[in-house]
């Protein structure tokens, strides 16, 4: 019950996913701790509410926001304190070769450290989001699922081999006691910002 009572974490707040997530929490009652950078736009939220319906006050006041970065393991473990479940929502979306170093840099260290920090605070389970690009997919293949292996010699942008390096953080976690689960989304719509991630492919 004590757990139950702790507020959800949310990496990614501000991007399409993490958003919606924060909003449906909310909307069920559940208290929100989410972390966002300098340079975030937070109004998405105020959107999605008013988008959705309304209820502003009422629903902004489950939703706690703290300055942190998940490539900062010290700040992200300090936020996460007294956390009950986190959500790992923050990526760098791009399927490019001019963004791979930054791609793979943040995606994987982010999420060694938010493992790190879920370790550390004793949390009561994680969610990492992932992608159906970190699943082992040939090309031609029209079926895909958490069976197939990894085969390092097929194609795999820079986004996809990010997301499979940070299961892998997931897994190590895994090993050391870390209750989690991993999500492989495929192609992500809604209201939002349009001009992000994989809804800019239709723009």
């Amino acid at each position: 019950m004590e757990a139950e009572m702790k507020p959800a974490f949310v990496t990614g707040g501000t991007g399409l996913l993490g958003s919606h997530l924060i909003y449906a929490l909310i909307s069920h009652g559940v208290k929100v701790r989410a972390i966002y950078r300098e340079t975030s736009n937070r109004d998405i939220i105020k959107k999605l509410i008013g988008y959705y319906g309304g209820r502003e006050n009422e629903l902004l006041s489950r939703l706690e926001w703290v300055e942190s970065d998940i490539g900062n393991l010290a700040s992200l473990t300090e936020a996460m304190k007294g956390s009950g479940n986190v959500y790992h929502c923050a990526a760098v979306v791009s399927f490019g070769n001019k963004d791979k170093d930054l791609v793979i840099d943040n995606n994987v260290q982010g999420t060694a450290n938010v493992v790190k920090a879920c370790l550390e605070n004793k949390v009561r389970k994680l969610c990492h989001v992932s992608s159906n690009a970190a699943l082992g997919a040939n090309d031609g293949e029209m079926m895909v699922n958490e069976d197939h292996g990894w085969d390092e010699k097929g194609h795999r942008s820079p986004y996809g081999i990010s997301k499979y390096l940070s299961e892998r953080e997931v897994w190590k976690g895994m090993e050391e006691g870390l209750n989690a689960v991993i999500v492989n989304p495929t192609l992500i719509l809604g209201p939002g910002d349009w001009k992000r991630g994989s809804v800019s492919f239709f723009l």
